[in-house]
């Protein structure tokens, strides 16, 4: 059973969602406005917040750039827009998962089993090779990898990701010279099946590469199939 902090100015939406995830067997607290999540949060700990983007007080964008002060709960985002600018923004802020309004409840519910399953469970696979590194230098040590510590430095200087970036990161990196399908990264990375919709992997890889800088060159795209991390 998971505590959940559901945020939404519509009550409708947060009645469904609580219907759903207590017939799961998931404890529910709700919160009309970003101002009153972000109040909880620092009062409570909560294993999964459901949170909507536009609500008054305080958006659900601001909202999450004050909860990852305090916390790395995962958050998954709700937007009735579904625009590149609201996923890229959240992942900027440090979102674990964006679902698009109108939604499926029993999708929602899919999505939370699985990134819960992510986040207390280390990538593995065994259909891929891993390699035991700790840490991985390349270029001579101009891009490092501390994979224990989930710490990044570029030409020696620490490089800031997003929880999802580095989640992302590191699955290439152990992954490296392999080819991997949209698929594959959204399943091992995510957590959770195909639904169809890449926009959410294209815009974390857009923002890996942002971070990489002139290092971005090691993620090379596939088209029709997915991305590789190359040792170039």
């Amino acid at each position: 059973m998971y505590h959940i902090l559901v945020v939404d100015d519509e009550s409708r939406i947060r009645s469904i969602i609580r219907k759903y995830a207590e017939f799961e067997g998931h404890k529910v607290t709700e919160a009309a406005d970003g101002m009153e999540a972000v109040l909880l949060c620092r009062k409570n700990q909560y294993d999964l917040i459901i949170m909507d983007i536009m609500m008054p007080e305080l958006d659900g964008f601001s909202a999450c750039r004050e909860i990852r002060k305090i916390s790395e709960t995962p958050i998954i985002m709700l937007s009735a827009r579904g625009e590149e600018y609201d996923r890229i923004n959240g992942v900027e802020v440090g979102i674990d998962d964006y679902v698009v309004k109108p939604f499926s409840p029993k999708e929602l519910m899919l999505r939370i089993d699985a990134i819960m399953k992510r986040v207390k469970t280390p990538f593995s696979d065994p259909g891929v090779t891993q390699r035991p590194n700790v840490v991985i230098e390349l270029d001579g040590g101009g891009l490092r990898a501390d994979m224990t510590a989930r710490l990044v430095f570029i030409d020696g200087e620490r490089v800031e990701m997003s929880p999802k970036e580095y989640d992302l990161f590191f699955y290439l990196l152990s992954n490296r010279n392999i080819a991997l399908s949209r698929e594959k990264l959204l399943c091992e990375v995510w957590g959770y099946d195909f639904y169809g919709d890449a926009r959410t992997l294209d815009t974390h890889i857009k923002l890996l590469r942002k971070s990489l800088g002139r290092y971005s060159r090691y993620i090379v795209t596939l088209r029709g199939v997915g991305y590789r991390f190359e040792e170039v």
